[in-house]
């Protein structure tokens, strides 16, 4: 049952992330204006953030299958 709630919370961190990512700048909701000086798009960058860790708990680590910084040479 629990395991079955977190995913239904996971599911809706997408959404919820999606849609904020997608709302315009001049859209309904705004947390933080972007023009603020260096904190404007921190509210972006978290729910790009929090979209990765759901899909991460989902199954669908993003995150690993784009690091491209440890690549393996063989000698």
């Amino acid at each position: 049952m629990k395991n079955k709630l977190k995913k239904i919370i996971a599911v809706g961190a997408v959404i919820v992330g999606i849609i904020y990512i997608l709302n315009p700048t001049m859209g309904l909701f705004e947390l933080l204006p972007d023009n603020l000086p260096i904190v404007g798009n921190l509210d972006e960058a978290a729910a790009v953030y929090m979209i990765l860790l759901a899909l991460r708990y989902l199954g669908l680590d993003l995150i690993r299958s784009f690091d491209l910084g440890k690549k393996k040479i063989d000698k």
